[in-house]
């Protein structure tokens, strides 16, 4: 079976957008990121709309830990009886509320104003259920496909590559002007190692965690010069 795949956008700051992608398989769904709690509603009533119920959803991942990403897991691994799966890396982020943990510190001014407007509210942090790491493979879930570390963003940051050579990148690329590197980058060093870690590997669409999907080849034509590690 081809895997069907949905991107559900909501808005997140200014003009730009936050993706979840829901995947169809066999077995049932996989959902990959939440979004953030502010757009709950936005979310269940998508997913209803797209056949997703309760008993359906079989696992939530998480490509890593912002607020945008992970607001609404808690939420639906209660509601819908799925699984939580992220990277160890950026557990803490989940746990604690803090988006800054594991991160390198800013200044503390812009730390402290950040802090209050990008953070997960105590109802809604959690511990996710297992971890995940390079190489581990879904297909347990009706999913085949495999994780990949692309750490950058943050350092938990992951991407999956389906079998069908499709990318769900988190926030390592986006796409809200053109396909790029995502302007919020913690680690650029390792953001550029990350990027270059995809030249060695069969990729067709690029499904980001900010704007429209991409043809690969379409990043790479419009960046490699400038993708220098």
């Amino acid at each position: 079976m081809t895997l069907e795949i949905k991107t559900i956008t909501t808005p997140f700051i200014f003009n730009i957008t936050v993706n979840c992608h829901l995947v169809k398989t066999d077995c049932g769904f996989i959902l990959i990121d939440t979004a953030k709690t502010g757009k709950r509603k936005a979310i269940e009533k998508e997913l209803a709309r797209l056949g997703c119920k309760p008993g359906k959803l079989k696992l939530i991942v998480l490509t890593h830990g912002d607020f945008d990403h992970c607001g609404n897991a808690a939420y639906l691994r209660a509601k819908f009886g799925a699984k939580v799966a992220m990277h160890a890396d950026d557990n803490g982020m989940v746990e604690q509320g803090n988006m800054f943990w594991n991160r390198k510190t800013p200044p503390f001014l812009v730390r402290t104003m950040m802090g209050l407007i990008f953070k997960l509210d105590k109802a809604d942090q959690f511990k996710p259920d297992f971890t995940i790491q390079e190489g581990d493979n879904l297909s347990a879930y009706g999913f085949d496909a495999k994780v990949i570390e692309l750490p950058g963003h943050s350092k938990g940051s992951i991407g999956l590559l389906t079998r069908d050579s499709d990318l769900f990148c988190g926030d390592l690329l986006a796409n809200t002007d053109k396909p790029a590197i995502w302007s919020i980058i913690d680690d650029p060093v390792s953001a550029h190692i990350s990027v270059d870690k995809l030249k060695g590997l069969s990729i067709n669409t690029v499904y980001p965690g900010h704007g429209q999907p991409f043809p690969m080849h379409e990043f790479w034509e419009k960046n490699e010069a400038s993708v220098v590690v």
